[in-house]
């Protein structure tokens, strides 16, 4: 698959490029607004990484023109900006993700993923995640189940976001370092666990349904119980 990134740092551009090219796909470079919308007009790629801050044209008008002549390939904005309404006015021009720098690179490509396997999602309800009667809102930051809000941590709204995302697989401690805590996993430490109990305690404590289960020897897993 082609993914074009359009980033006009070039320790970050180069980073990215050299990354994506290690997990197998295509990835082309362009340092300016007007060559990514050049590349992105006439190169068919499967996915434009998108900064904002950008020379010649800005991501805004980049996304605003690809939209405008009905391309609707996917977009993942990374950008340092990280307001909700940067957010809401990239995800309103359609695009469909943002991912605010500094980022953790294994997040950044289990995002990629996640987009080219559903293809074009569309629009703000693909920011909605669902698990059961469990809701993460992206743009929001915000967590409900059953209707009900759920204060969580910024690192605990990661962890649930990287679970919810993976319904249904398991996670090891050491996947989990490195995309929410972006470190290597030291089997000393028991942060993993630390927070995991925090979350299941928010998440799941006073539920009739446990959707956060611990996988003995392997890690941890999101999903709804099978019904025995």
């Amino acid at each position: 698959m082609k993914i074009l990134i359009v980033e006009d740092e070039p320790k970050t551009g180069e980073y990215l490029r050299q990354g994506l090219n290690e997990a197998g796909f295509v990835a082309d470079l362009a340092a300016n607004g007007s060559d990514g919308l050049h590349l992105a007009l006439h190169g068919e790629y499967d996915l434009v990484i998108l900064d904002v801050m950008l020379p010649e044209l800005d991501g805004w008008q980049v996304l605003a023109s690809l939209r405008r002549r009905g391309l609707e390939m996917p977009v993942l904005f990374l950008t340092a900006r990280d307001q909700v309404e940067d957010r809401v006015k990239g995800l309103e021009l359609g695009a469909d993700d943002y991912l605010v720098k500094p980022f953790s690179f294994a997040e950044l490509l289990a995002r990629v993923r996640t987009i080219l396997r559903r293809g074009r999602g569309g629009g703000l309800d693909s920011n909605v995640l669902r698990v059961a009667d469990l809701e993460l809102d992206l743009l929001r930051r915000r967590v409900t189940r059953g209707g009900k809000r759920i204060d969580l941590t910024a690192k605990e709204f990661g962890l649930l976001e990287l679970l919810m995302r993976r319904q249904g697989e398991v996670l090891p401690r050491s996947l989990i370092a490195s995309q929410v805590w972006d470190m290597n996993f030291d089997s000393d430490t028991n942060v993993i666990e630390v927070a995991m109990r925090r979350l299941r305690l928010k998440v799941d404590d006073g539920q009739p349904v446990k959707l956060i289960q611990t996988v003995r020897g392997m890690g941890y897993v999101l999903e709804v119980p099978q019904e025995p």
